[in-house]
């Protein structure tokens, strides 16, 4: 069995809203806590992961905890608190995008396009005495560390076995969602210790408006020569479906995909009415449903781009310091130094019915989601093979040439801003679709030329580049390429065929 790293978030707290965390809640005073929207950053070079994660906490101000089942004892140097912008601008550069082009005058001269921790001492169980006698009780639980980060108190579990741990959460006054011990089993089966990081109220600040709580990200590197991402454990909390978006960064051109689900590329190039200026979130909720109806239990893929650029940008690239951020300085001075990287953005849906966590493996590049119309307003939807990754999911709304045509010799075809007083669309990115209207648009009636079907394409695995340098967090243990146990030999973009509505 493979030994999976999970997310377990506990809170202490009246009914509230959780928004932007991977695994289930432990809430207080019989609190019902839902769970249906996830994000996180993973950076991976070797077997080294960097994990980091944003907590938008709405409710009461009262302690809030989480607890993170990793695959070693996470240490002091190990964890640090993060600023929340860098998610934004992540989530930002990775999600689809909306852009518009209108056609140039037929009759002006040619243009030629362009191609454009703060941490503080730390103590071991064996210095408290009063932990010790925890141990020795029958939860068979283990206090390994314990240190403070920004407003986290952490403390770092062991645990013998799943009732034990089951009971030790209880009698320590969380209230465990039922059915969760056998959630726990598998993971306290393959040794996976506890990573408790509670949260003091008091140094927090809360918006007296909103209720919203301005928790710091919290990021912790480990060492594991899997790539995984356990999500069975977030169905406790589950109300329905929950939607999962996983943003991996890796060194070069390396991208990633899921191993032990079926991959689809989303739907790319594809030209859309004007209705969608005004709901883009909610057509690409339409679409991206559509996709998953098509393949069950699919992991989308959405962009896969160097980090350093994009075309077109809903917003500012990551520069070295927010790579330096997410993990890059866990890397080594090598990659700290480097802007090399790449952005793969991954979305899931899930609920009751899932099987098995996620497992990553390393995948070729590719290309799709580029080029402009041509002289018949079309533009390629095919994505291909490609010595370096440029692939995202876009969506055009296309103005052709309406007005006069006096010259002999017209050149359709050539696309570009709006005529002199019209107002261009900015570049639209599709954030927090797991929140957009649904079941209130037919999506063909958002289209504006049919969708073709797309075709297949294999993924050939592939080993990330080897580091030069021995990982900081890696602690003695061998480098090898691949992050995944299991491979497969190709996966298949689900074939979409859409037409839009004919008046």
């Amino acid at each position: 069995m493979r030994a999976h790293h999970a997310i377990l978030a506990a809170l202490l707290a009246l009914p509230a809203r959780v928004d932007a965390f991977c695994g289930f809640y432990v809430g207080g005073a019989n609190a019902k806590l839902y769970n249906n929207a996830t994000e996180v950053v993973l950076m991976r070079q070797g077997t080294t992961t960097v994990l980091s994660m944003a907590n938008n906490y709405q409710g009461p101000p009262s302690e809030f905890a989480m607890v993170v089942p990793v695959p070693t004892v996470i240490k002091q140097d190990q964890v640090r608190t993060l600023p929340r912008d860098v998610f934004d601008k992540i989530d930002t550069q990775g999600a689809p995008r909306l852009v518009e082009y209108w056609e140039q005058d037929p009759c002006r001269p040619p243009m030629v396009e362009e191609d454009q921790m703060v941490t503080l001492a730390g103590a071991t169980a064996e210095d408290d005495s009063a932990e010790n006698e925890v141990a020795k009780k029958p939860y068979h639980v283990k206090v390994e560390a314990r240190f403070s980060v920004g407003e986290y108190d952490i403390e770092v579990l062991s645990a013998k076995e799943s009732t034990g741990l089951d009971m030790w959460l209880r009698d320590h006054h969380y209230s465990i969602p039922d059915g969760a011990e056998p959630l726990l089993r598998p993971y306290i089966e393959q040794g996976m210790k506890w990573f408790v990081a509670k949260v003091n109220p008091k140094k927090v600040a809360f918006d007296p408006k909103t209720g919203m709580a301005t928790l710091s990200p919290l990021r912790f590197s480990y060492d594991s020569p899997e790539f995984t991402l356990p999500i069975r454990l977030g169905l406790a909390n589950s109300n329905g479906t929950q939607d999962l978006i996983v943003n991996i960064v890796a060194p070069g051109d390396t991208r990633y995909e899921a191993a032990n689900y079926p991959n689809v590329l989303v739907p790319t190039n594809l030209t859309v009415n004007e209705g969608v200026r005004t709901r883009f979130a909610e057509f690409y909720a339409a679409l991206f449903d559509h996709a998953i109806a098509a393949q069950p239990h699919a992991v989308v893929t959405e962009y896969a781009w160097s980090t350093s650029n994009c075309d077109p940008c809903a917003g500012p690239v990551l520069d070295g310091n927010d790579l330096a951020t997410i993990g890059a300085d866990v890397l080594g001075a090598r990659y700290q130094d480097s802007n090399n990287f790449t952005l793969t953005r991954l979305h899931a849906r899930y609920g009751k019915d899932l099987g098995t966590d996620l497992v990553f493996r390393a995948v070729n590049p590719i290309e799709g989601g580029r080029g402009v119309p041509d002289a018949h307003g079309e533009v390629p939807t095919a994505v291909e093979h490609a010595s370096f990754n440029n692939f995202q999911g876009r969506y055009m709304i296309l103005h052709p040439w309406l007005g006069e045509v006096a010259c002999a010799t017209p050149v359709r075809g050539t696309w570009g801003g709006p005529p002199a007083g019209q107002q261009q669309l900015a570049t639209q990115a599709a954030t927090n679709t797991a929140f957009a209207p649904r079941g209130k648009v037919e999506l063909a009636t958002l289209l504006a030329k049919d969708a073709p079907q797309i075709g297949v394409l294999l993924s050939n695995p592939v080993d990330p580049p080897r580091p030069k340098e021995r990982p900081q967090a890696c602690g003695g243990c061998e480098t090898t390429g691949g992050g995944a146990a299991v491979m497969f030999g190709g996966v298949v973009i689900v074939g979409l065929v859409l037409r839009r509505r004919r008046h």
